[in-house]
């Protein structure tokens, strides 16, 4: 081969050119020479190819040598691994020490400059010829460089570069993967450095990281050089778009989560090279980028995933970096390849993970995987102790490093004070299958060597520590196993971080999503404290609010923001299936316990029967509280494009009731039958049954409350000790009030489902109510399988013996 052939310009470089330049290099010519007329912006630059490693090591003789000190090598004796990976880094660097290629480097840089300035920093990055591929990521295994300015240095660097393959841990992980040393070859990336030093950087996936959820863009970005979300020493800001919705036009993040984003990487002040650079309070406290640039990232994201996909043939999911200029304020693409874990699934069957009993909370972060494991602590304060790790401890450190893998393979699960979901800790969890728990400040401190604790990470977004070997359900379902009855089976559920692994599960949609855990947990304010602050009492609590409010231009404008995030992610997990959304249903005495709430609220003897549900929403006293609620849901379905979301009006006493809060919200823009919006009515009071037909004129449907309806029959209260036996919905009563409410609704045209646990906890009852011709029933998602084999087999015992599905009674 000519010498002339060891540059290769991203403009004439194609994804089909692994084997030449390594995976990284091949996707960033494909992105340079194929996307950029459609926006995606990238940086240009050039690939020192394999052929260039490959013809210096021949020149040089090194073969032999290299063989002499990796053949016969057992990588379990760490020592050892570190002298020959040390001599072996030493060949490769004197191998490629060559005239001919040191001057293609100078020529190549020289063009560089001409380009975009004298002195240009570039950052210089290994791509391996076997890298990126299906069955293993490569990811940290060899070194790259960041703001390398000069001729000289950059050609240094890039032998420092091809020595790398020989790291410590890129020998490892090849044993591992199964990948032959010699015949895999390192090409030498140089590309214009992003002055994200002054601004932020990032990585986008185009699926959940958790979940495999796949129609979500994830993004997560710090300020300055991304190496700190890689490295884990930072907490980076997290965004999530909606692909589908995104897709048919509309552009809003679907939510968003502040970051502490503790340090910036900025160039070094003399040299080439990086530091870390604390970051102010102010800064801290807003987000890194724009909902603007959140959505520009996103699109770019899909236009990648496409044109990936195109060749696949099949969905490809995406792993971007990306990076802002803070010269000139525009985001650039610095690298894309096919995400590697996650999305490798089996999609046959899932494992759920759940505690058997609670426990006292150590430490909580970020929840990584959804598994849920027990071991003793191992407190890593720095690699000096890596040697005394043991299999089935739990590693606990500030973050990890590449270089700590061969102990996290080991671990039972790992906990790091710093990171995101996307820092180095966070990907090895994942390749290995392990719970993680990142970003869980004061770790170090809370737990300690020797210690047994149980981790996890299936409680949804936030991953805890607890103390103690806690007792552990691991079950595991076999898709090809679970027959889908005619009556839709729905799920219940109120906690949005559940929701993208629970739209995995088998489903019909969501028969009854709660607002109370979203304002409770989320929110954590009053209503009508953001409406008027000044009404508070508490010195305390108004700077409590005053805080979470700081960045919105007025405080109802943050409980619109994160209601509409929270009802958006519910509706988004399951789109475009139905999701019935349940309007705030809060007693007076949970309502008086939010923050700002006690002034607000009325004392009540008997809260159950008091101001709650529809009773609230058009009354002078919540009038306002309610306005923000219409609001929050009025963005899920206008801006954020979610018209799967339904409404439905709790507690809703009389059929005047009714009227006054269909009234309230037409004149919110929340008007029945516009923009398809349908409107349901919680049946969960005797009148409700009663009044069925008048009820059936102004909603497009029901869902059976069978807790409040069963306590209001039968004048039980359930949570009495000394009555609490009474309440059974198995009561003749009761099966009657099922009745006449299916029957009713049925006669109107109406959708009539049930959203108590009734039919999980009582199989009968699910066969009575499949009889019946219910047109759903919804359950929590521990129960579905259970309830969907109940009804499957009640509606084949029908069919069998009527020879049709089941029908209403009249």
């Amino acid at each position: 081969m000519s010498i002339n052939d060891y540059v290769r310009w991203f403009s004439d470089i194609r994804v089909g050119d692994v084997a030449l330049v390594g995976g990284k290099n091949a996707s960033l010519g494909e992105l340079y020479s194929t996307l950029s007329k459609q926006g995606v912006r990238v940086p240009n630059g050039f690939a020192l190819t394999a052929d260039a490693y490959w013809d210096a090591l021949t020149a040089a003789k090194a073969w032999e040598r290299l063989h002499a000190l990796l053949d016969d090598l057992d990588k379990r004796q760490v020592d050892i691994l570190a002298q020959r990976a040390a001599e072996a880094r030493e060949i490769v660097y004197q191998a490629t020490a060559t005239g001919p290629l040191r001057e293609q480097v100078d020529a190549a840089y020289r063009q560089l400059e001409a380009e975009y300035g004298a002195n240009l920093a570039v950052a210089v990055r290994s791509s391996a010829t076997a890298e990126d591929l299906p069955s293993a990521s490569f990811a940290g295994q060899h070194e790259s460089f960041l703001n390398i300015s000069g001729a000289d240095d950059l050609f240094e660097t890039c032998r420092r570069c091809f020595a790398s393959i020989f790291t410590d841990r890129a020998i490892s992980y090849r044993v591992d993967k199964g990948f032959d040393h010699f015949k895999v070859a390192l090409s030498v990336g140089v590309m214009k450095m992003v002055r994200s030093d002054r601004a932020a950087s990032g990585v986008t996936f185009t699926l959940d990281t958790e979940s495999g959820f796949r129609d979500v863009v994830f993004i997560t970005g710090v300020y300055g050089l991304g190496e700190n979300i890689v490295q884990g020493t930072v907490d980076p800001d997290e965004f999530y778009v909606h692909k589908p919705t995104f897709r048919a036009g509309h552009r809003t993040v679907l939510s968003r989560s502040l970051g502490r984003k503790q340090m910036r990487m900025v160039y070094a002040e003399r040299g080439d090279g990086t530091k870390n650079v604390p970051v102010s309070d102010a800064e801290r406290g807003r987000f890194c980028i724009t909902d603007a640039e959140v959505l520009k990232l996103a699109g770019d994201a899909i236009t990648i995933e496409d044109h990936y996909s195109k060749g696949a043939g099949h969905p490809m999911p995406m792993d971007i970096e990306w990076a802002k200029d803070g010269a000139d304020g525009q985001l650039y693409i610095i690298q894309a390849r096919p995400e590697t874990v996650i999305s490798q699934r089996a999609p046959t069957g899932f494992e759920t993970y759940a505690l058997g009993a609670s426990g006292t909370v150590l430490a909580t972060g970020r929840a990584v995987g959804e598994k849920i494991a027990a071991g003793p602590v191992r407190v890593i304060a720095d690699a000096s102790q890596l040697k005394e790790f043991k299999r089935g401890e739990v590693l606990v450190a500030e973050s990890t490093t590449p270089d700590w893998e061969p102990v996290m393979k080991i671990s039972a699960g790992i906990v790091t004070e710093r990171g995101g979901r996307t820092c180095h800790a966070a990907i090895i969890a994942r390749e290995l299958g392990i719970p993680a728990v990142v970003g869980a400040a004061g770790a170090r401190d809370a737990l300690k060597t020797g210690a047994m604790v149980t981790i996890s990470c299936a409680e949804g977004e936030v991953g805890r520590v607890y103390e103690g070997a806690l007792p552990i359900k691991a079950t595991h379902v076999d898709l090809s196993e679970v027959k889908r009855p005619r009556t839709e089976i729905m799920l219940n559920l109120g906690n949005p971080e559940l929701a993208f692994r629970t739209a995995m599960l088998p489903n019909d949609g969501v028969g009854l999503a709660r607002m109370e855990f979203i304002i409770s947990e989320h929110i954590k304010v009053h209503p009508m404290a953001l409406v008027s602050p000044e009404k508070v009492d508490s010195a305390q609590a108004r700077q409590e609010i005053l805080e979470l409010v700081r960045n919105y231009p007025r405080p109802a404008d943050y409980f619109i923001e994160k209601l509409s995030e929270g009802v958006g992610m519910i509706g988004a997990a399951f789109y475009p299936k139905p999701v019935i959304v349940r309007l705030s249903d809060f007693k007076t005495n949970e309502y008086a316990r939010l923050l700002g709430g006690e002034g607000f609220e009325p004392k009540e003897e008997n809260p159950m029967l008091g101001f709650r549900g529809a009773a609230r929403y058009a009354h002078p006293a919540y009038a306002a509280g309610f306005a923000l609620e219409c609001a929050a849901l009025r963005r899920v379905r206008e801006d954020m494009g979610l018209t799967n979301v339904r409404i439905m009006v709790p507690f809703c006493r009389r059929v005047e009731e009714a009227q006054r809060v269909l009234d309230a919200m037409a004149g919110h823009g929340l008007k029945r039958g516009e923009n398809g919006l349908e409107i349901y009515v919680m049946c969960e009071i005797p009148n409700n049954v009663i009044l069925i037909d008048a009820f059936a004129k102004l909603f497009d449907g029901f869902s059976i409350g069978s807790n409040d309806l069963t306590q209001l029959t039968l004048g039980v209260d359930r949570d009495s000790e000394i009555v609490a036996f009474d309440f059974d919905e198995r009561d003749p009563g009761m099966l009657e009030m099922f009745r006449l409410a299916i029957v009713g609704a049925k006669r109107h045209g109406r959708h009539v489902g049930i959203c108590g646990e009734a039919p999980a906890n009582y199989p009968e009852i699910a066969r009575y109510l499949a009889q019946l011709g219910i047109d759903s029933i919804s359950v929590n998602p521990s129960s579905i399988l259970r309830t969907m084999q109940v009804v499957s087999e009640e509606e084949r015992s029908a069919t069998a013996a009527n020879g049709a599905p089941p029908k209403a009674a009249e």
